[in-house]
């Protein structure tokens, strides 16, 4: 028993001066193998002085709506050519397919022209954008404030076991990861510090280096930066999946606040947890330094400690956890606002936690960046 031809074949015959025959053979259906229209129109081409084209079926195996797009194709190549086409030799109901096709002309206007903006254009389209988005950011600033003005006044309306569950989210269950950076960054520090102190035989200020490091400034922007990456998106994903699922818009239907009983809780969660856990990523730091100190600069343990507390003092402290309650605001809002800013895809929850995430850590880099004037300039 033969296998069906699925080639798709085609032969190209003169038989009159002005007349051209194209001959179809073989199978044109989907999963078959189709000669390439740009080849065909290659062979066609060769014969530039003829007024008819005709298509024959006699060798035509199977054929499918393939067939009729390429039949289709050679119609709007030749029409303008005043190259008429007998289609006369094609099965009917071929015919039929491509006479419904070519019996009413596309209404001009029809397919989207996708020209490029021009520069000026894209400049506004950019401010526009920039402009919404700064609305947006205002309006939500000010719900934020109405509803912690709300919840100081007792009115703010929200389930106290999703506050602890947020609670132990942002707190307890990113211990580990808080513990590895922060170990890890203690041992560069000191790993930086060594090397240049020991050129100047001071290698036991590698505590004061580690010491104000962490408590001034990589503590808390470590820890802010892993709570972005962490908490950050995850409000963002659960506010947008909620947004998807028409949830936040059953609340507002059942007169239940957004701000209070969704944003409130994250954010009160965020700005606890995150000075505790900067805290604990200090002393992790110090105890990472103290590591290399210890094992590897022949530095005793008690003169490690003794350097660290001259060193430190409670201003130094008090920076890193004014900057974390800070980031902890900055991580919570900005998460919470691109959730409940995502669009109705799945996507678009994707597209939320990335937007989050980024913003987030821009702005926690901006932050600490004016923190590091301010106190440069009051002498902190």
């Amino acid at each position: 028993m033969s296998q069906p031809d699925t080639q798709a074949r085609y032969t190209i015959n003169l038989t009159d001066k002005n007349l051209l025959v194209l001959q179809l053979s073989g199978d044109w259906i989907i999963g078959g193998v189709l000669p390439k229209f740009q080849h065909v129109l290659a062979d066609l081409n060769q014969y530039p002085n003829i007024s008819q084209l005709t298509i024959n079926n006699r060798q035509l195996g199977q054929w499918d709506s393939r067939l009729v797009s390429f039949i289709f194709r050679l119609i709007e190549y030749f029409e303008p050519k005043n190259i008429s086409i007998n289609l006369s030799e094609l099965p009917d109901g071929l015919q039929r397919l491509i006479a419904l096709a070519t019996t009413v002309p596309e209404r001009k206007g029809a397919k989207k022209e996708n020209t490029p903006p021009f520069f000026l254009e894209k400049i506004g389209n950019k401010t526009l954008h920039l402009i919404d988005d700064s609305k947006q950011t205002f309006f939500f600033m000010g719900e934020v404030w109405l509803s912690i003005l709300r919840f100081i006044q007792g009115k703010a309306r929200f389930r106290r076991q999703d506050f602890w569950l947020i609670s132990q989210e942002c707190g307890p269950n990113a211990l580990p990861i808080v513990t590895l950076i922060s170990l890890l960054i203690g041992l560069v520090l000191a790993f930086m510090g060594a090397i240049q102190l020991r050129i100047f035989g001071a290698d036991i200020y590698v505590a004061n280096l580690v010491a104000i490091g962490m408590s001034r400034e990589m503590g808390a922007m470590m820890t802010a930066i892993i709570m972005a990456g962490r908490t950050g998106a995850a409000f963002a994903a659960k506010l947008g999946t909620m947004q998807v699922n028409e949830e936040i818009d059953a609340f507002k239907t059942m007169g239940i606040a957004v701000m209070d009983f969704l944003v409130l809780p994250r954010l009160l969660a965020l700005v606890i947890m995150l000075p505790l856990l900067t805290v604990y990523s200090n002393i992790i730091g110090i105890l990472g330094g103290m590591w290399v100190a210890v094992g590897l600069m022949d530095i005793s343990l008690l003169e490690y400690y003794q350097q660290t507390t001259q060193s430190i003092t409670l201003i130094d402290c008090s920076t890193g956890i004014l900057k974390s309650f800070i980031f902890g605001i900055l991580i919570a809002g900005i998460g919470c606002m691109s959730g409940l800013q995502c669009g109705r895809s799945s996507s678009a929850v994707g597209d939320a936690a990335t937007t989050a995430v980024v913003r987030s850590i821009v702005c926690i880099v901006i932050a600490d960046a004016i923190f590091t004037l301010l106190f440069e300039s009051l002498g902190i």
